[in-house]
């Protein structure tokens, strides 16, 4: 009888213990950081012994409470062959075997550029762009199936959708793409937003392949154009396959008072730097979980930040990547994050980084980006590049609405860019007046293209990266009052028998908004004096702001009316910028015009002049 129960122990372990995932599944020759660390996972593997072929030692192997894990650290400066096998071994008899790829590097691969304040993003949620492959809308391997008549569930947009119109974006003048996360998101419902990710070396089958992501890569930079990924450091789809088999019980954040460690994040992220702020409420926002399915990744686990390390650089290299917006940015450990950005800038010197800082004071905004005095008082520095301006996009649509008071209407702008100083580098911010978890300006504006118009020469002529959202270019609207669901409507045209095909043939109310994005973002792209110019705004009277970017070989004056009357400006107030009387090219009229002493703009409107010097 103990002869059988050995032989039937002997039998199981050699049974489970085999590579049953292996990440990152391969690697590249020549990094600067030549440390990589290799997640080997099976039944019971830390029961048995790892080796490496061609004499290839093992610079660290590190076994956790989790016996079906095993972390392996290798110095691939020390390889000399692009190919070698990890052997999983009982003894001496070898019972699976995995052969480890060092690629080539792409050359001058981390001198690539990133994106600037020369681009224009554009924000797609690739499940309500278009739909390229139909075969794709649903997978067997995944639960969520394809459900165009449910406004939260899987519409079946895709990659190939998005590579199918690329030449309607680059016409229209965007040059950089942004994807709401297309990783594989496999959790029961509301998957088509992509913030709950269950592998993150896995394009979501749904959206297409690897190689599909990397050929929308390949085409866009066929067109001057970039790509840029949605990011997420701060949580899991709790469907992840780690989150299912945790390698360490402290890998995600935990709670003992509820349910299954669950605690919701009360949100007050502004605790980080607070000087007053009560631990437990400090914890329960940077710990507490996003959502009941998005488990809180603990980045101040070692073994947790080098995993998201190691994955942002593998995509970064894998698919030629121009840069990262990072999801939720302020809810994560900020030392570890710090971490997690050098390690990439250190990689990639050039490579923009964008986090998502939901805040509306710019001290707080300003404490995130790389290199703030605001950071610097309590010794942080964040090292991330770019930041969002939550704070003008807090105030834009009231400036453009309300009437003129001491605080209220088009003085909100002056107010906002007066904390500029606070900013090591205001131009490598994102502008934005909507994205897709914000109400939709042409929703809230009831269709009106003139308050569209406005906002987008805002964002478009002041400093910064400007970010559209898709369909605003064509009007389209949604209540955010109805769910998510509603401000993230298919693009119409993107599936075969839509009634109408606004990627090719536009109704004259869309080519309204669509004629104006595609003079204003087309003649952006050339113009230095917006990418890297220097301003000077003058404070708005009669809720008219007039401001000027400038460098020595151009000056731009740019006068926004958001009253309900006509305004006349008289000139001589900007003689420090320009004489109450020269000639102009009105920019969106491709018009030259004179101005003498006067100024008169409509109401409603803006004007852009480039001045002759």
């Amino acid at each position: 009888m103990k002869k059988l129960t050995f032989l039937f122990l002997f039998i199981t372990t050699f049974s489970f213990a085999q590579f049953q995932r292996v990440e990152p599944a391969f690697w590249w020759k020549g990094m600067k950081n030549p440390e990589l660390q290799i997640l080997l996972y099976g039944k019971n593997i830390a029961q048995q012994n790892i080796e490496l072929s061609d004499g290839i030692q093992i610079k660290d192997l590190t076994k956790v409470e989790n016996p079906n894990y095993v972390f392996i650290t290798i110095n691939t400066n020390e390889i000399n062959t692009p190919k070698f096998k990890i052997f999983l071994k009982n003894g001496k008899k070898t019972i699976s075997t995995y052969q480890y790829e060092l690629k080539e590097r792409t050359p001058n691969s981390s001198a690539r550029e990133s994106y600037t304040s020369k681009d224009v993003f554009y924000l797609i949620m690739p499940d309500r762009f278009a739909n390229g492959d139909e075969k794709n809308d649903s997978s067997k391997s995944l639960i969520e199936k394809a459900n165009r008549k449910s406004e939260g569930g899987r519409h079946g947009g895709d990659l190939r959708g998005i590579i199918n119109n690329l030449d309607y974006l680059k016409n229209l003048g965007v040059t950089t793409l942004w994807l709401t996360p297309v990783c594989e998101d496999n959790e029961k419902a509301y998957t088509y937003h992509g913030y709950a990710q269950t592998d993150l070396y896995k394009i979501d089958a749904r959206y297409g392949t690897n190689e599909e992501y990397r050929e929308l890569s390949t085409e866009l930079k066929k067109r001057d154009m970039k790509l840029v990924k949605d990011y997420v450091t701060n949580h899991w789809g709790v469907s992840h396959w780690l989150i299912q088999d945790l390698p360490t019980k402290d890998w995600i954040h935990w709670f003992e008072d509820g349910k299954n460690g669950f605690k919701r994040s009360n949100y007050r992220t502004n605790s980080q730097m607070n000087p007053y702020a009560a631990d437990v409420d400090k914890k329960v926002a940077l710990d507490g979980w996003f959502d009941t399915t998005m488990p809180d990744l603990n980045q101040s686990n070692p073994l947790v930040l080098k995993y998201l390390i190691q994955n942002a650089i593998w995509w970064i290299e894998y698919a030629q990547l121009d840069g990262y917006r990072v999801d939720t940015y302020p809810y994560n450990d900020k030392d570890g994050m710090a971490k997690w950005c050098k390690a990439i800038t250190d990689e990639y010197p050039n490579f923009n980084i964008v986090g998502e800082t939901w805040m509306y004071d710019p001290a707080q905004i300003a404490f995130w980006q790389k290199d703030s005095k605001v950071g610097e008082i309590e010794n942080y520095n964040s090292n991330l590049p770019s930041v969002m301006d939550f704070m003008l996009y807090e105030n834009l649509p009231k400036a453009l609405q309300e009437e003129e008071n001491w605080d209220k209407g088009m003085i909100r702008l002056y107010n906002s860019f007066a904390s500029d100083f606070l900013f090591p580098n205001p131009k490598n911010m994102m502008v934005f007046f909507e994205n897709h978890d914000t109400p939709r300006i042409n929703e809230m504006f009831n269709g009106n293209p003139a308050y569209y118009k406005l906002a987008l020469t805002i964002v478009s002529t002041i400093r910064g990266i400007p970010q559209l959202y898709y369909g605003s270019e064509i009007g389209m609207r949604g209540d955010k009052n109805k769910g998510d669901a509603d401000i993230r409507r298919d693009f119409p045209g993107g599936w075969k028998g839509d009634a109408q095909n606004a990627f090719v043939s536009r109704t004259p109310e869309q080519n309204e908004f669509f004629d104006y994005t595609q003079k204003l973002l087309n003649w952006r792209k050339s113009k230095d004096v917006i990418h890297n110019g220097k301003t000077k705004n003058f404070s708005p009277e009669r809720n008219v702001y007039v401001y000027f970017r400038y460098n020595d070989e151009e000056k731009v004056m740019v006068v926004i009316n958001s009253s309900d009357k006509e305004q006349i400006i008289e000139m001589n107030r900007f003689q420090e910028m320009v004489p109450s009387s020269f000639t102009a090219k009105d920019v969106m009229k491709d018009a030259t015009v004179q101005i003498k002493n006067l100024l008169t703009i409509p109401a409603k409107s803006s004007l852009i002049l480039e001045i002759n010097k």
